[in-house]
């Protein structure tokens, strides 16, 4: 009985973190297009985001945000979390 236990225990949280990791679909890509602000409709890697005035901008790489920069692009259930500066060598 125990081995069943562990069994099926190991094969829900096997799957409960599949289905996190694929509820986030953060991405790197270059900065194609972007609004005046924070908030609006960025292309970025060929992928169109719509950033709210919640979305953070994250200046940790020293880089700005201006097109033809590389950012991360973190998602959180299809909303743009946060867009981070990376250095170019993660768009690559």
């Amino acid at each position: 009985m125990k081995k069943i236990f562990v069994i099926v225990t190991s094969v829900f949280i096997v799957q409960s973190v599949t289905q996190v990791a694929l509820a986030d679909d953060d991405f790197y890509g270059i900065v194609e297009s972007r609004p005046v602000g924070t908030a609006g409709t960025w292309v970025v890697g060929g992928r169109t985001v719509t950033a709210t005035e919640n979305t953070e901008l994250d200046e940790d790489h020293g880089s700005s945000f201006d097109v033809g920069a590389c950012v991360e692009v973190e998602m959180e259930d299809d909303m743009v979390e946060e867009i981070e500066s990376e250095s170019p060598g993660k768009c690559k």
